[in-house]
């Protein structure tokens, strides 16, 4: 196994802010984080694959972090991804997730597997996707009433997070996001924006993990039905978690993803 200490995130250039880390000879591992988060969030576990002696690449999707000025359907982002990531496992937490459904449709030859958190395939009836629509709308209002770091604080003391406990370090780094970023966002790769890919899943080529915390009930009936509707699917339940699974469980996560990727020649543990 690398040490962790020795080795250093680098910027990876493309359409959007990325960073590397690890052997780029590597199998690479791209991880794609959620609505409010940045590329960041993903690091403590793009860490230990990257020791373990993988190649892991961490993405600001359109509206966060770094790519805050980009403003993308989940389509184009997928688009902007695949161009980062080239052949990849790729590795998507609720709208990374979503994202990382887009690719392996539109990208399959790009794809090794898939790994998805807590997401969704799209709302399949048109007038629930519309009320969607207006939620997020209504969400969008409430984030240029109220500000960045209010509507954070909010967002992240939904019951859908259950008893997470974000720390000062998470709330700084979402708090670095922009209004402008956020409901751009919101308003072209949010839930009631997405065109529904149920009737499409089918077509999924690569291997698909999809996982969603285990008191998480509607993302973890989405798992099931996701896993079901592809080829080479697999659900998994992350004990003790909720929405995101990944901030709560990250040991059993880790593991799980460890699972679906290639064996390296002299494939290291991970402590």
């Amino acid at each position: 196994m690398s040490d962790i200490q020795n080795l250093q995130w680098s910027p990876l250039s493309g359409p959007l802010a990325a960073q590397q880390l690890g052997d780029p000879r590597a199998p690479k591992v791209v991880f794609l984080h959620g609505f409010t988060q940045t590329s960041n969030s993903w690091k403590p576990i793009a860490e230990q694959i990257a020791a373990a002696g993988y190649h892991a690449v961490i993405v600001d999707l359109p509206g966060h972090g770094d790519s805050g000025g980009v403003r993308a359907d989940l389509r184009r982002t997928s688009d902007m991804v695949a161009a980062i990531g080239g052949v990849a496992t790729y590795v998507g937490y609720s709208l990374g997730g979503r994202v990382a459904l887009h690719l392996a449709l539109m990208y399959p030859h790009l794809t090794r597997s898939t790994v998805l958190i807590g997401a969704d395939a799209g709302i399949a009836d048109d007038d629930e996707r519309a009320r969607r629509r207006e939620a997020d709308d209504a969400v969008e209002a409430r984030l240029n009433e109220i500000g960045v770091e209010a509507f954070v604080r909010e967002w992240v003391s939904q019951p859908l997070f259950g008893d997470l406990v974000s720390t000062d370090a998470d709330l700084a780094d979402r708090f670095r996001n922009s209004k402008p970023g956020l409901a751009s966002s919101l308003r072209h790769a949010g839930t009631g924006a997405q065109t529904s890919l149920w009737p499409r899943l089918r077509e999924v080529t690569a291997p698909v993990l999809a996982m969603a915390g285990e008191r998480d009930e509607k993302f973890a009936a989405l798992a099931e039905q996701i896993a079901a509707a592809v080829g080479q699917g697999r659900a998994l339940l992350v004990p003790n978690a909720d929405h995101a699974a990944h901030l709560q469980q990250p040991d059993f996560v880790l593991q799980a993803i460890l699972g679906v990727l290639p064996r390296l020649r002299t494939a290291p543990a991970v402590s």
